[in-house]
């Protein structure tokens, strides 16, 4: 069986202009499987694949957040840091529109729209991180610091895990 050959996204071209050095992972995308698939595909820790959250204010405004894999985002937590009086996720249509992307398949690069990006800070401490590559079964890895230099990400401390705050 031939090897598929990964794809150029929006995001390998930004990858590309910005000369990050960057591996291309190919998993079988499984419908809901999440962080927890595509991690146990590549044999990496579901804490270092980081999840690209589209989300919105009560405002309508769009934004993304970056997530540990195995964290969820408090959007309360989130509200009060942005000053916001809430926050939620973006129905797959709407993020779709602003990013480019189809759900399952968001990559912060590369994106349609400009968004504000906010990143759990504790994200920033890892030498190497997997996240989306701009396609269903695709990751890219990189040191966090690449992703700092070509995103300019706003750390946040938003991780809770499914019994509170991590």
């Amino acid at each position: 069986m031939a090897k598929e050959k990964f794809p150029v996204t929006p995001a390998v071209r930004v990858l590309r202009q910005h000369a990050i050095a960057y591996g291309e992972h190919m998993y079988e995308y499984e419908e809901h499987g999440g962080t927890r698939v595509s991690a146990q595909a590549l044999g990496v820790s579901e804490h270092i694949v980081i999840k690209t959250l589209v989300m919105q204010d009560e405002q309508g405004q769009v934004l993304l957040v970056l997530m540990h894999g195995d964290r969820e985002v408090s959007t309360q937590a989130l509200a009060r840091q942005l000053n916001r009086r809430a926050i939620s996720p973006c129905k797959p249509e709407v993020a779709s529109k602003h990013t480019g992307y189809v759900f399952g398949g968001t990559s912060p690069f590369g994106l349609r729209s400009a968004l504000p990006i906010y990143v759990e800070a504790s994200v920033l401490d890892l030498p190497r991180i997997y996240i989306n590559g701009g396609k269903r079964g695709c990751l890219v890895s990189l040191a966090s610091q690449d992703l700092v230099r070509v995103l300019s990400p706003i750390p946040v401390r938003v991780a809770t895990t499914k019994t509170g705050v991590a």
